[in-house]
């Protein structure tokens, strides 16, 4: 196991203590790839020579320091490589790691039962195809001949999800540092079903986070929506806009064109994030001009619902969808 995932239990509210929990992790290892808004991942290789001792023991240390000096616990997946030490992280529990052993039968032991879904990277929609002709876990996936699976899902999707259904991680961790955003979380009382509150959760984040970006002059590039499911599973998409914005009306509908392209159907969502990355000023950005009134007059209408809320509360002013 060289490997660690952690995920800090960190609300969005306190995203700020994220950087020095990285730096907690280098004390440790060079190599740590930052996993905005709460996470991260260490290649411990040259840590355990160094230390000598192994993943879960440094795990364990790295426990208890971020508790001392954060008060922040932490879930610790381990594993050979980055793909396994995320799907560990899945069935860790709060003080204790939950490790992966490197050797191949324990690999597929760990791997076998597995639903397809679980592998990073494999949507709901890929899943089901392989559903259809009875490959529904990963055993059944990494016993199917090559040949089978390029057929169903394509020559290249179906190359890598035989590697990573066999334990093939050819993953790395890329060291970097935390990009400056912004998040808008918006968590049900009870695993939510429908779509209709799952889009008004989405037009409630993005009106947020439009809101924020604006009161301190940003505009953002890029927008990731991370939709965490009651299995406490997640799937993360990215979308780069196709101009900086903090347009209200531009994030939600980014958003909602992320959550359509996903595909679910009766998925229990637990709770829906909506991240605003690649932050830059607002006055060095350029607005491509449409000549569309509609448009404008929505940006207008937007900044008197700005002054308003500046005024009289967050709730002053919101979509009728919203005041219900």
């Amino acid at each position: 196991m060289t490997v660690l995932c952690v995920r800090f239990q960190l609300s969005p509210m306190y995203e700020a203590a994220l950087p020095g929990l990285l730096g907690l992790l280098e004390e440790f290892t060079p190599v740590v790839e930052a996993l905005p808004p709460d996470g991260a991942l260490a290649d411990l290789r040259g840590a355990e020579r160094y230390f000598g001792r192994g993943a879960v023991e440094l795990a364990s240390v790295i426990r208890v320091r971020s508790l001392a000096r954060y008060g922040v616990d932490c879930l610790i997946g381990a594993g050979p490589g980055p793909m396994l030490a995320r799907m560990a992280l899945r069935d860790a529990r709060f003080g204790r790691t939950r490790a992966v052993p490197g050797d191949p039968a324990a690999v597929a032991e760990f791997l076998a039962e597995r639903p397809v879904v679980a592998l990073p990277g494999v949507g709901t929609a890929t899943a089901r195809t392989l559903a259809e002709y009875g490959l529904d876990t990963l055993g059944r996936v990494a016993a199917a001949p090559l040949s089978t699976l390029q057929r169903l899902v394509g020559a290249k999707t179906g190359r890598e999800l035989h590697e990573k259904a066999n334990g093939v991680d050819r993953g790395r961790v890329v060291p970097n540092a935390v990009s400056r955003s912004l998040a808008a979380e918006r968590p049900f009382d009870r695993d939510e079903l429908d779509p209709d509150r799952h889009r008004r959760a989405l037009l409630s984040a993005a009106g947020e986070l439009g809101a924020r970006l604006r009161a301190v002059g940003k505009v953002c590039r890029t927008l990731t929506l991370t939709v965490r499911y009651a299995d406490r599973s997640a799937t993360v998409r990215s979308r780069t806009l196709a101009e900086p914005t903090a347009h209200s009306a531009a994030l939600t509908g980014a958003a909602y064109g992320m959550y359509e392209a996903l595909g679910l159907q009766r998925a229990r969502v637990r709770a829906l994030v909506l991240r605003a990355e690649g932050l830059t000023s607002a006055e060095q950005a350029s607005h491509q001009l449409t000549f569309d009134p509609v448009d404008e007059k929505v940006r207008r209408i937007e900044e008197v619902a700005d002054r308003a809320r500046a005024k009289f509360g967050p709730r002053a002013v919101m979509p009728g969808t919203l005041a219900a």
